[in-house]
């Protein structure tokens, strides 16, 4: 890969192997913006949507809802802005700080892009930190390497990827577990037995989730990953969102992994296809 200015390019960006080609969005949160198999899009790509609405972007230094918009770390309570109301009237803060930030582009290659972002782009976030993305592109499949990383004071975190995809016809997968719900996509700390969707849930979870286009050229997606936890979101009619995380929503309350210098905290997910 060749080095790139280090205030990164705000245009997307174009990665290719064979006849996959793969959109990044540095300006946009260093998402995803399509990934194309032949005439396929896999994802839904409407920026009208809103930054949460469309794509597959990174989130970081929390995944899903953080309840409240708080968190208390070593005797300190921090308040972050509150970017998400759901139907309930609750509020919370979403997704992190870097999913709609501007990321720098650090090597940039015909099918593989490094890039970086720092943590404090939302006011509020107290903790020095960058968060450290790679997306590889191959014929049949998109890997995603995502770490949050400091030089600074430790800190509590959780990541991972909210892909958006095109509505499938089904979606099959085989939890462990399910938490309980807590509030509109918030979990309990309780784990039962999964039950039907619709969802927007989290769920334990080794295993891939495969999501099938019976009348496509391309007829299944299956996603991958070393995280432990999954939301699923296909409530939607138009999309099927299938996010893998380190930890549960309210993670930095309720299931925190601690980062310190020399110790990222490190994921990685593919999308693969057939």
């Amino acid at each position: 890969m060749s080095s790139a200015n280090r205030s990164g390019p705000t245009r997307a960006i174009d990665l290719r192997s064979g006849d996959i080609l793969v959109t990044v969005e540095p300006a946009a949160g260093g998402r995803i913006g399509q990934i194309a198999v032949g005439r396929q899009r896999l994802l839904y790509d409407d920026p009208s949507a809103g930054a949460i609405g469309w794509g597959a972007y990174p989130m970081a230094p929390w995944a899903g809802r953080l309840r409240d918009g708080r968190f208390t770390f070593d005797g300190t309570t921090h308040q972050l802005p509150l970017n998400h109301t759901d139907e309930d009237g609750a509020r919370h803060a979403i997704h992190g700080t870097v999913f709609d930030a501007e990321w720098t582009v650090d090597e940039v290659g015909p099918d593989a892009i490094t890039l970086h972002c720092p943590l404090d782009t939302v006011p509020g976030w107290p903790f020095a930190g960058t968060a450290r993305q790679t997306i590889i592109v191959a014929d049949d499949r998109v890997t995603c390497r995502l770490l949050v990383d400091t030089d600074g004071d430790p800190f509590p975190a959780s990541i991972g990827w909210h892909p958006w995809f095109r509505k499938p016809e089904r979606l099959t997968f085989e939890p462990d577990g399910m938490y309980a719900r807590g509030g509109i996509g918030l979990p309990d700390t309780a784990l039962v037995p999964p039950v039907a969707g619709p969802w927007d849930d989290c769920f334990v979870n080794h295993r891939p989730v495969t999501l099938h286009y019976d009348r496509s050229a391309v007829t299944a997606v299956t996603v991958t990953s070393n995280c432990d936890h999954w939301v699923v979101y296909d409530q939607p009619a138009h999309a099927t969102c299938v996010e893998p995380q380190s930890g549960p929503p309210d993670a930095l309350n309720v299931a925190p992994v601690l980062v310190r210098r020399g110790q990222p905290l490190a994921r990685t997910m593919t999308i693969a296809w057939r």
